[in-house]
């Protein structure tokens, strides 16, 4: 219980830090926040928990690929911003299309030949 709390309490100093900087400096409070750290920590407890070669290949790479229907969140949420939406209505929006395009990875990836 003390090791889950240890992981929870890194990662959420992390997530502190970048929101912290970001309210002075937001171009480098984005930049910690589009480190792969909770993806690198994520790699470190797996391999703590469980140290197997193939594991962590299997992993990493379909960490790859969710990683890439999140990214367009990233360009629709400033734009709805931009547009006079409000911050909420932006990040549902931007959390829906997210959801949508992961169900789509989910579906499509298997015919490609690419294990989730």
């Amino acid at each position: 219980m003390l090791y889950l709390a240890l992981k929870a309490l890194i990662s959420g100093l992390l997530i502190a830090a970048a929101s912290t900087l970001a309210k002075r400096y937001p171009g480098f409070g984005a930049l910690v926040a589009s480190l792969p750290l909770v993806s690198v920590l994520g790699m470190l407890w797996l391999w703590n928990d469980k140290p197997d070669p193939a594991n962590m290949a299997a992993h990493v790479q379909a960490t790859f690929w969710y990683v890439l229907p999140s990214l367009p969140m990233f360009l629709v949420i400033p734009a709805l911003l931009r547009a006079g939406l409000g911050f909420w209505p932006s990040l549902a929006l931007g959390c829906a299309l997210t959801i949508g395009l992961y169900a789509g990875m989910v579906a499509l990836a298997p015919r490609f030949g690419i294990a989730l």
